[in-house]
């Protein structure tokens, strides 16, 4: 068995998935969650049968030394299998990185370097790297980013019109993040409609908890929602999306709110949760069948924010011929599809109806008339097996 382990650390679990980059196989997957805290737990499934345990887990050393064990015990053994690589999903690249690398000290210095761009997420990535360079010393590490698909983006739709230094002493510009997402849907869409990627202009919409949109012209992304951090863009669980920037100068002054609050409200407490008490789409919309008010406004924004963004990179793109959905709510949730597609029939775009009700959450599907000018589709994404194909090719170039 020739397979990668993809491997995404956070700042307190370690999620991974042993997968055969040809075939798309999945072998095993695990969630080892709440390190360093007084009860860690495992969960590991292979052949559908999830086995789990509650133990400490006080460090990413400590977690990588489970998930060896847990394939020790459950299986597949890994000393029964050719591990071509670990693959590595690091949250940001900056401009350093437009592709997948091999792990090497001076690539790990850089990414401790972009700290600053991804404090919640590059601390923990490098922390799961340090640890599975240790399990798997003879095993090439790839580190593959979110930020890479988004570097092919042309500088005007790059560049924020802030001062030079800004720019280029401290970075500032627009990064994109959901980037495996992202090049995953985009390259399957091709394939699904049987044309070749370089003729198709496609806009991909990255819809869950943490949402993102991007526009993608002849597989190469030129334009995206998210910028220098998750926060642009859509409305999200519990993030705001797109703001005026001078709100930040005016919650300091009429109601003394510090930076790291202002961070925290916008990260934490606004989106869906800021606009109805709850982040989960999902009791969103059972709230609004019920006649919620707040729920109803939350859901037209949502909608309102989607045509915004699916209008203008239609334009970025000087037209388009696919549309797809994919995440959570994007696969789950009909009416979001409906409500966005049905306002696109000025583009000659037809939702079949009975289809997008009928679509089911894994399954990949067509969901426009066969009339309709835009191919609209819900594609599943993949984003583990997206970086196990990178760390492949990285290995083998």
């Amino acid at each position: 068995m020739r397979a990668v382990l993809v491997i995404n650390a956070g700042s307190s679990s370690v999620k991974y998935q042993l997968l055969d980059p040809v075939t798309g196989q999945s072998h095993a997957r695990g969630l080892i969650e709440r390190i360093g805290l007084p009860t860690g737990a495992v969960h590991h499934t292979v052949d559908g049968v999830r086995h789990e345990q509650q133990l400490p887990v006080p460090d990413h050393e400590a977690a990588m030394h489970l998930l060896t064990r847990a394939f020790t015990q459950h299986g597949p053994d890994l000393s029964q299998v050719d591990l071509a690589a670990v693959g590595h999903r690091v949250v940001h690249g900056g401009a350093d990185f437009a592709d997948p690398v091999e792990v090497t000290p001076a690539v790990l210095a850089t990414i401790e370097r972009l700290v600053p761009l991804a404090p919640l997420h590059n601390p923990g990535n490098l922390d799961g790297i340090t640890a599975a360079r240790e399990a798997f010393p003879d095993v090439p590490q790839v580190a593959v980013f979110d930020t890479a698909f988004h570097q092919t983006m042309p500088e005007a739709a790059a560049t924020y019109a802030v001062p030079k230094v800004w720019r280029e002493q401290h970075r500032v510009r627009r990064y994109g993040f959901h980037g495996t997402s992202h090049a995953y849907v985009s390259r399957r869409v091709a394939e699904l409609l049987g044309r070749p990627l370089e003729e198709l202009r496609t806009v991909v919409l990255h819809l869950g908890n943490g949402a993102s949109a991007t526009a993608v012209e002849a597989g190469r992304s030129v334009d995206t929602s998210m910028g220098l951090t998750p926060l642009e863009g859509l409305v999200m669980g519990t993030r705001a999306g797109d703001l005026d920037p001078g709100l930040a100068g005016h919650l300091a002054r009429v109601a003394s709110m510090s930076m790291d609050d202002y961070d925290q409200a916008l990260s934490k407490e606004s989106g869906l949760l800021g606009l109805t008490g709850s982040a989960d789409m999902r009791e969103v919309m059972a709230r609004r069948d019920e006649g919620d008010p707040d729920a109803e406004l939350a859901f037209q924004v949502v909608v309102h924010r989607l045509l915004r963004y699916v209008g203008g990179f239609t334009a970025v793109l000087g037209g388009l011929d696919a549309l797809v959905f994919t995440a959570g709510i994007g696969e789950n949730d009909p009416r979001v599809r409906a409500a966005v597609v049905d306002r696109l029939a000025f583009l000659g775009v037809e939702l079949d109806h009975a289809a997008n009700e009928a679509a089911v959450r894994g399954v990949e599907g067509r969901i426009s008339t066969p009339g309709s000018h835009v191919e609209v589709w819900v594609v599943p994404t993949n984003e583990e097996l997206e970086i196990a194909r990178q760390a492949a090719a990285v290995v083998e170039a």
